[in-house]
């Protein structure tokens, strides 16, 4: 992406958080983004999310405090149908929160956090192995969608006709190898409550990390440019994001996801459907 596209998005997100509004707590996650909300003290939260191609993926979230949670996270691919299953990572990935600053009526509230968990299938590759010294000179290890990584997040709310949440972040993944693209990236998103019971999420990850294969095309011969291809899956559009949020009860919440609406992953003729299912509940 452009450095003028990325200037762009920059006032674009200061634009969404500044002004004034209301101070209601945000959700602790959009579709796929965090927000600057958090668990509150005591609060878990057990989410699963059932992803395309039979995968599954669980989390665990607690609230150790009104202002820091941490969770894990742990995905089987094709975890449903008859092909065979297979783990992502042998160990869990994990998500920690702290918010630094609470919302007030003119600023948004503002937190730091690391989530090393990706979307889609880990993938990890080997690439130009030297001829004398048999090492690789490069190794892909990464998520479909790579994770948000370390990241700052800011949250504003405003009271029209329900609660309207805007969100803006920027981030810095240092955990998944892909030597062809590791920019820092940014990321946007709103929530809308549509009814009590109901609340719509979009967002745009425009994934800078994660925008097409030129550094590597620029460095190796053209025999290896099909293999890096398939590796690096985003097409320089981002990822464009929305999901309706049903809350089934005062515990429980299953919401609908519509990812990769711009179809930036490519060689996809439609965009994915998510199934999540959200249970909270205090210790």
């Amino acid at each position: 992406m452009s450095k003028q596209n990325t200037v762009g998005l920059v006032l674009a997100g200061l634009l969404i958080v500044g002004g004034l509004g209301g101070q209601n707590p945000p959700p602790p996650t959009l579709v796929t983004i965090p927000t600057a909300g958090t668990l509150q003290r005591g609060e878990y939260e057990i989410e699963i999310l059932m992803q395309t191609g039979g995968g599954i993926l669980g989390r665990l979230g607690v609230g150790f405090s009104d202002r820091f949670s941490l969770g894990m996270s742990y995905g089987v691919n094709q975890f449903i149908g008859d092909a065979q299953p297979s783990l992502n990572r042998l160990m869990p990935e994990a998500q920690l929160k702290y918010r630094f600053f609470d919302e007030t009526y003119s600023l948004p509230a503002m937190v730091l956090g690391v989530d090393t968990q990706g979307r889609g299938k880990f993938w990890e590759a080997e690439i130009d192995v030297d001829s004398l010294t048999g090492e690789p000179q490069l190794k892909m290890a990464r998520y479909d969608v790579k994770a948000i990584g370390v990241y700052f997040m800011a949250s504003k709310n405003w009271q029209v006709l329900g609660n309207f949440g805007s969100h803006f972040g920027v981030s810095k993944n240092f955990l998944e190898e892909d030597a062809s693209d590791n920019d820092f990236n940014l990321f946007f998103g709103f929530d809308k409550e549509i009814s009590p019971s109901i609340l719509a999420f979009v967002e745009y990850n425009a994934a800078l990390d994660d925008n097409g294969t030129n550094d590597y095309d620029a460095k190796n011969p053209d025999v290896f440019k099909e293999s890096l291809a398939k590796l690096s899956v985003g097409q320089g559009k981002g990822y464009l994001n929305a999901g309706l949020r049903f809350t089934v009860s005062p515990n429980l919440n299953i919401e609908v996801d519509f990812n990769d609406i711009m179809l930036n992953k490519g060689k996809v003729n439609y965009f994915s459907r998510e199934l999540k299912i959200v249970y909270m509940d205090l210790f």
